[in-house]
């Protein structure tokens, strides 16, 4: 007789503290503890239908389409279970369609309710081809109807803004659109409107419309920067957008990942075009930087591309005066014969703008040293101080995402200080962080600021309102004033955030770095353009070489000279401000300008002056501008879809994107620069992208800047401290009719890249004068803000600013700030009432 050997016992898989084991369709899982069942099943490779899931978004249970079969301690429940709700626990069985026929059957049943009034149009619904209801119709509905009925139909498509249409027969009711604008984008105002077969999705002003019986909405209209996204979540064609409806088939279109080129972000995005035109841009996944998220002027903000007014070929200014077209061969010998006897003369000073690539931005910075020897350059168009350089140069060149303030930083800390900064307008998806890190872990918000605006309200956000100007004095008052605050910014997970506007202040960085040093607390900038930090990095400004090499080290300096193969200018240049005083003064002979709009800059009366009075001038420009109006000769350039390159976002993190629409003949600033490099006999070795950032790379940084312990070159900010004592932290009173200036830039506004876009332009937040209600005694509807340059008219519209203060939107309709009084945050003006 055999004895058949004992059977080696199955060691069981430990399961990890905080993880609980259960078995779906007949597989051991092992998943974390609260993790959604569609979730976990989606890791096993087991995709479960569903409409209204999204992992960004809380769950809802209202599509019931992700039913499964499940089992608790032995028992089956006694109706199949929606996925997307119920959580994983332990010795939990689970089947899915794939292995339960009562799963399979719910499923089935629920897409032939959902497909009872939704419409036969795929062929003509922008979702067709692309549509989450098509693909699981097919995979999981019945091949036959039985519903003979009419169905359901409704007047379309119904405006729910000037960018969102909705066709609400098409509508599943998966509450995707009204849980991401009340859950991500804090704007509550799409609503589910009626109930049972008459309920819909809906906004007050639909409502009214309508003439809705029930109309449980919030009373607001929907304006929301993130509209777009509902567009793009919705997983059937009932939110289109009004841009793109209609322009185009999915299947007609050609894909490519991109980068946002209007803010500093630099979110990742996909275009979508057709015959050499950008048809669309959809937010592209990406969990590190914009999640799945994009504002509207990043969706809908491109067809400036396309713009009557772009500059298609090269202008030279005539024996009498007048540009005319010209060939390329020309206006790069004309360029080089103005620009070799300006530099030969007083000099050329070099203004880039904001908008480059980090590899453009290195052939500027070359160009302005090897072709025109001379560090006058700055791509600061905007207001900018030395305090400001001083900062970037000590605190900001260096940082990375392993060495600084990152997206996932601001998510998970605990306490986050906004000085100088109003997110949702300056840089819309560090707003959505914020909101998300206060609203999921409680973050506390703070910001250092005039008004509640909407920013601080949708952060959950607490306001330390102070007068234009006197954040320096409030942040060193952050000790005596709000102890709490200080004892939050000195435990771990604090962050502290500054915007662009903190240039305007004096003594502001000063305060910031004294702040962080005594906190411990992190500190990060900010700025609102794409190409600020990667120019940085790239040495456009007048005391940094590329890599952070200063200019006036002479060491440093030998190590840029030995790869560039040419000596070096050893002084310091000047800033954009001192350029354009040169220029204006006589003192320059010559300017090269790369994308500005003297309306940014402080002073734009002293820009048109620079531009008249300097000897020659050649623009590097996308369209017809006040600059090319000026120019000697006018180069064009390609914008962001028609190059590759990179951004630096503010992060410090390299957004790399590739050519999107080829074939149109535009030359980037890089390839521009080199070729007129050429023609003035010195190489760049930026023909290409690919080439410049080689270079680039070889050059390498300065090995202080690695460790983030590069010294600010002349003047540091402790150096700055008396010169800002000596300027005044104090702000200036306001006498009888005046008021201090408190201004920003609105995300959607009058740029020039948002330009041609009427859909866009319909969201423009209504201009406004913002008032404390005692200010704005007397004055009646309207105020009058005005300076010795000019003035503004805005209806008025009271908020919490302190008395003597009046804020107005920097560029929008009928509020050119700039432009207008030649003004900024912090500075006195008059008020008095107005009329509209």
């Amino acid at each position: 007789m055999t004895i058949a050997p004992d059977k080696p016992a199955t060691q069981e898989t430990p399961v990890p503290e905080g993880h609980v084991k259960l078995t779906i369709d007949g597989e051991e899982v092992i998943a974390p503890k609260g993790e959604l069942l569609i979730r976990t099943a989606e890791r096993l490779g087991t995709v479960i239908p569903r409409f209204c899931d999204h992992p960004l978004l809380d769950p809802a249970g209202a599509c019931r389409q992700c039913l499964v079969e499940v089992e608790m301690g032995g028992r089956p429940m006694p109706k199949p279970q929606a996925s997307c709700t119920m959580t994983v626990a332990d010795g939990m069985v689970v089947k899915t369609q794939l292995t339960s026929p009562v799963a399979d059957k719910a499923q089935q049943g629920v897409m032939e309710l959902l497909l009872i009034n939704h419409p036969l149009d795929c062929p003509i619904c922008d979702k067709g081809g692309e549509c989450p209801l098509q693909n699981q119709a097919l995979a999981h509905g019945r091949t036959e109807s039985r519903f003979v009925d009419t169905k359901r139909t409704f007047p379309k498509p119904l405006p729910i803004s000037t960018q969102v249409l909705l066709d609400r027969e098409r509508c599943v009711l998966c509450q995707r659109c009204t849980r991401f604008s009340a859950q991500v984008a804090g704007d509550p105002f799409i609503e589910l409107l009626e109930r049972g077969a008459h309920q819909q999705i809906g906004t007050a002003e639909t409502a009214d419309v309508l003439d809705l019986a029930s109309r449980t909405t919030s009373g607001q209209p929907f304006q929301s920067y993130f509209s777009g996204n509902v567009i793009q979540i919705c997983p059937v064609g009932a939110l289109t957008s009004a841009a793109y409806r209609f322009r185009s088939r999915p299947f007609d279109l050609v894909s490519a990942p991109g980068v946002c080129e209007h803010c500093s972000s630099g979110c990742a995005e996909r275009t979508d075009f057709r015959r050499g035109k950008v048809q669309r841009k959809l937010a592209g996944d990406d969990p590190e930087v914009n999640e799945e998220w994009l504002c509207d002027k990043g969706r809908f903000g491109f067809r400036y591309v396309q713009a009557d007014d772009r500059i298609r070929r090269p202008l030279v200014r005539n024996e009498v005066g007048v540009l005319e077209e010209s060939s390329w061969t020309d206006a790069l010998r004309a360029a080089a014969e103005g620009l070799t006897k300006a530099r030969d003369g007083k000099g050329v000073g070099v203004l880039t703008g904001g908008r480059l690539t980090v590899e453009d931005a290195y052939a500027y910075s070359k160009f302005a040293r090897l072709a025109l020897r001379t560090n006058d350059i700055d791509f600061r168009a905007r207001a900018h101080s030395a305090e400001e350089l001083a900062f970037l140069t000590s605190n900001v060149l260096a940082t990375t995402p392993e060495t600084g303030v990152t997206f996932g930083e601001i998510e998970r800390a605990r306490t986050v200080l906004c000085v100088a900064f109003e997110p949702e307008d300056e840089a819309p998806i560090v707003f959505l962080r914020l909101r998300k890190a206060a609203r999921k872990n409680r973050t506390r918000v703070v910001h250092l600021g005039q008004w509640t605006t909407s920013s601080v309200r949708k952060t959950f956000g607490e306001l330390l309102a102070c007068v234009p100007g006197g954040e320096a004095a409030a942040v060193d008052g952050i000790t005596q004033h709000a102890p709490d605050l200080d004892s939050a910014l000195s435990a771990e997970g604090a962050v502290v955030l500054v915007g662009e506007r903190a240039a305007e202040i004096p003594g502001l960085f000063d305060s910031l770095s004294e702040l962080v040093r005594r906190t411990g607390a992190r500190l990060a900038w900010i700025p609102r353009r794409a190409g600020e930090r990667g120019a940085l990095a790239a040495g456009c400004v007048p005391t940094l070489l590329p890599g952070g090499y200063n200019v006036t080290d002479a060491d440093a300096r030998a190590e840029v000279e030995k790869h560039w193969g040419t000596m070096l200018p050893a002084e310091e240049g000047r800033d954009t401000t001192g350029i354009l005083e040169a220029a204006s003064g006589g003192d320059l002979d010559g300017l090269v300008v790369g994308g500005l709009d003297p309306n940014d800059l402080p002073d734009p009366d002293l820009a048109r002056r620079a531009l008249d009075n300097a000897g020659f001038v050649v623009s590097l420009e996308l369209r017809t501008s006040e600059v090319t109006e000026r120019a000697d000769v006018v180069l064009p350039i390609a914008p962001s879809v028609e190059k590759a390159g990179s951004y630096l976002n503010w992060e410090g993190r390299r957004r790399d994107f590739d050519i999107t629409v080829e074939g149109t003949g535009a030359l980037g600033d890089g390839r521009v620069l080199d070729t007129l490099a050429v023609e003035m006999d010195v190489d760049l070795f930026t023909q290409t992208p690919a080439a410049a950032a080689g270079d680039f790379a070889k050059l390498g940084t300065h090995p202080n800047v690695a460790f983030g312990a590069l010294s600010a070159p002349n003047a540091t900010l402790g150096a700055l401290n008396a010169t800002n004592a000596t300027l005044g932290r104090s702000v200036p009173v306001p006498g009888e009719g005046q008021a201090v200036l408190s201004t920003w830039r609105q995300l959607i506004d009058n740029g020039s890249l948002q330009d041609d876009e009427p859909h866009l332009k319909g969201t423009q937040r209504k201009p406004v004068a913002r008032l404390s209600a005692k200010t704005a005694e007397g004055l009646g509807a309207a105020v009058r803000v005005s300076t010795e340059r000019g003035s503004i008219t805005l209806p008025v519209e009271v908020a919490d600013l302190p008395d003597g203060v009046v804020w107005l939107p920097g560029n929008s309709d009928g509020s050119a700030v700039r432009a207008a009084l030649a003004a900024g945050h912090g500075a006195l003006v008059q008020i008095s009432g107005g009329e509209q």
